[in-house]
């Protein structure tokens, strides 16, 4: 057997098992070995229905039936219920608090069980046991075909490997067709296209003995050395390909910036705020990368408040004072692209007041329309000007600086001479994107990615392995570290009142929500959080009555979203209500306080760029992450109290 052979000719196939291999993506040999188990299923620890103790958790293999859903008489609380039979006998099931389950299941379906065994009032039942559908139910802990060969091996039991499956494959196909092919020696000739050394330096198996490790192992510590090697293998691509991108970037051309460091340093006064060591010195290594033959890119990493946008500012400065080569006029030109419509608009702002005292254009461009500094109206600001407009100035030269959304790489946005693109926040900008930025002529722009996405130093080399990576490891001078308190709900109001403290010296407030609205209480799987907009009513009529309270989210129009946030930067609202639209680079200095319910609905990465949002300024910032639960003791919660930058999150 080869590995190229099609299945349908090295195995009798019906047409329903052709269709599901089909669906799989699954034709040939070669595909067939690389179609991976999902996990194991130790069959010695399946029970039948009638060697259950209660007291202990177990799992039973059975069919499911009168499946319904009722309250309980006192407590009224929706439970579904159920019974799961056996070749042995049959156990009720009950699922407090998850009545839904019961339209989930359908009656007659083979699924595996793992739950509580109770004793109740009529008898023992599994309390809330976690459920899979099993389509091939003769996978039990007494199927002889499964069980352990000999005496010696019965207390180890038998590992049988859990593939992906579709109607008209199951498990067991998979098992056996695998069987065939290593019988078969297809693998004596396989080819490894990790090097033997590579192999030994990191102690991995070879191609071969993965392959019948992962689908056919002894123990588990077989089946990890083979994922292990399977992702090893696929990180080592990864890397290559990057790497074979990186080379072929740099086939292009460039503008050649030439950095003038008396100009650096009279736009670096300008800034609020003393730049940091790690600022200084990134913003060097791009400066110097910009003036090689070749475009630069660079990955800027840095903790939530630690001046990136800085670094961008200056590097763009440096970029649109230079001439296009061979020119006595004109700016070379940069785009600014930011994940959201608010940050663009906040960068948009934030970039006038760098560049007003040149003779500069600005544009902003995002999906709800674009403007223009300055105006002719009044030079000290901005103005709406249409799409058409400002396309035909960026086309044109005249627009040297332009900020937006992804709007910003459409086919229809033509720049003249762009030479510097910033990326902030941006995971999706590839490869793909860049080379629509390269000219006709190969001139390629320069690229300064941006993140604050807490990212341990080797997965950033993998994932953005053709970049060239720069860190911002100091926060600027005078910044406290936040103080970060998990509130479980006997001390909501204790919390509360420490908070009107500090509105009361003139601080401001967001409370983060995971929901807009209230969930319908009519839909079973809706997630039951806390909303913004009912939160924002509950703080106004219960708890902080003398203030403005203002709710943000992603529902709103442009307009309005932008009349909350310029309220809220004018110290007009004093707590502002929001979902996590606020999550990305907002900057609100004078905001030093974040609530945020329901913490368990947020990623760790996620929690700790909302909490970024208060780290602003030198004034004392706190966190109040406020659990459901009594207990302080949920891990992700405790994790996000006990790391205090992203940098040691990441780890």
């Amino acid at each position: 057997m080869e590995l190229a052979d099609r299945l349908e000719t090295k195995f009798r196939l019906d047409a329903n098992q052709k269709k599901a291999l089909n669906k799989l993506g699954l034709f040939s040999v070669h595909d067939l070995l690389f179609h991976f188990p999902a996990r194991y299923s130790d069959v010695s620890k399946v029970k039948l229905i009638t060697e259950l103790t209660p007291g202990e958790t177990a799992t039973v293999f059975g069919k499911i039936s009168k499946l319904k859903t009722r309250k309980g008489f006192r407590s009224k609380i929706p439970m579904a219920e159920g019974e799961i039979e056996d070749s042995s006998g049959k156990i009720k099931i009950i699922w407090f608090n998850q009545a839904y389950l019961a339209k989930m299941i359908h009656s007659g379906e083979n699924v595996k069980l793992t739950g509580h065994v109770t004793k109740g009032k009529y008898g023992l039942y599994l309390a809330n046991p976690e459920f899979e559908r099993t389509p091939d139910i003769s996978i039990d802990a007494h199927n002889t075909l499964f069980s352990a060969k000999n005496e010696k091996e019965s207390g180890k039991g038998f590992s049988y490997p859990i593939y992906h499956e579709t109607r008209g494959i199951t498990s067991k196909w998979f098992y056996h067709a695998i069987e065939k092919i290593l019988r078969e020696k297809t693998l004596d000739n396989i080819e490894d296209y990790i090097p033997e050394d590579i192999l030994k330096k990191y102690k991995l198996p070879t191609l071969k003995t993965s392959l019948i490790w992962i689908h056919k192992p002894k123990n588990m510590r077989d089946a990890e050395s083979a994922r292990k090697r399977f992702a090893f293998e696929e990180v080592f691509c990864i890397q290559l390909e990057r790497q074979h991108d990186k080379f072929e970037y740099r086939k292009n051309k460039s503008f050649q910036i030439k950095a003038d460091e008396k100009d650096k340093e009279e736009f670096v006064k300008r800034f609020p705020f003393t730049p940091t060591n790690s600022q200084k010195k990134s913003v060097q290594t791009i400066l110097e990368d910009m003036g090689k033959s070749f475009p630069m890119s660079r990955l800027l990493e840095g903790d939530v408040g630690s001046g990136k946008t800085a670094v961008a500012a200056t590097a763009s400065y440096m970029v649109v004072k230079q001439r296009p080569n061979g020119q006595g006029f004109g700016n070379l030109q940069t785009a600014y692209m930011a994940p959201t419509e608010i940050l663009a608009i906040q960068h948009f702002e934030s970039f006038i007041q760098y560049f007003k005292h040149l003779p500069m254009n600005i544009g902003l461009i995002t999906g709800s329309g674009c403007r223009k500094f300055p105006s002719k109206v009044n030079p000290s600001g901005w103005t709406d000007i249409s799409r058409a407009q400002l396309l035909k100035w960026t086309a044109n030269g005249e627009i040297p600086i332009l900020i937006g959304t992804h709007a910003l790489i459409q086919k229809s946005i033509k720049f003249k001479n762009l030479a510097l693109v910033v990326i902030d926040e941006q995971h999706r900008f590839g490869t793909a994107q860049r080379r629509k930025l390269v000219r006709k002529d190969n001139i390629g722009p320069h690229l300064l990615s941006m993140t604050a996405t807490p990212i341990p130093r080797t997965l950033a080399l993998t994932i953005y392995g053709d970049l060239d990576l720069s860190l911002l490891d100091e926060m600027p001078a005078g910044r406290k570290q936040i103080i970060t308190e998990i509130i479980t709900p006997n001390k909501r109001n204790e919390t509360y009142e420490k908070i009107r403290e500090e509105l009361k010296n003139g601080r401001q407030l967001y409370v983060i929500c995971p929901r807009i609205e209230e969930p319908d209480p009519t839909k079973e799987m809706a997630v039951q959080a806390k909303s913004a907009i009912a939160e924002a009513k509950r703080l106004k009529k219960e708890v902080f009555r003398e203030y403005e309270i203002e709710v943000l989210h992603s529902k709103m129009s442009k307009q309005k979203k932008e009349a909350v946030m310029k309220d809220f930067t004018e110290n007009k609202i004093h707590i502002l209500c929001a979902t996590s639209v606020v999550e990305v680079g907002v900057n609100v200095p004078n905001a030093t306080m974040i609530i945020i319910e329901g913490a368990e609905r947020f990623g760790l990465a996620q929690l700790h760029q909302l909490r970024g949002r208060v780290i602003r300024s030198n004034h004392q910032a706190y966190c109040y992450v406020f659990a459901d639960s009594k207990s302080q003791k949920t891990s992700r919660n405790g994790s996000h109290k006990k790391y205090k930058n992203g940098r040691s999150c990441s780890h």
